[in-house]
């Protein structure tokens, strides 16, 4: 079974849960956020994406 998940849903819930039990400031998850944006657009995109889609893979059952 697949289930299908926005990515802005899956991170607003994983950042109040850190916000909430964690104690992390608010402020801190949103520089978090913008950091992660910046990255985005580096050098780094590529592994990251690599990454993230063989972590995808494995979490769905689907890798090679």
């Amino acid at each position: 079974m697949t289930v299908s998940l926005p990515l802005v849903f899956v991170l607003g819930v994983i950042s109040w849960a850190a916000i909430k039990f964690l104690g992390v400031r608010l402020w801190v998850a949103v520089v978090i956020a913008l950091f992660g944006f910046w990255l985005s657009h580096t050098f780094l995109a590529p592994a990251i994406e690599s990454g993230t889609r063989s972590g995808v893979d494995v979490v769905n059952g689907t890798d090679r």
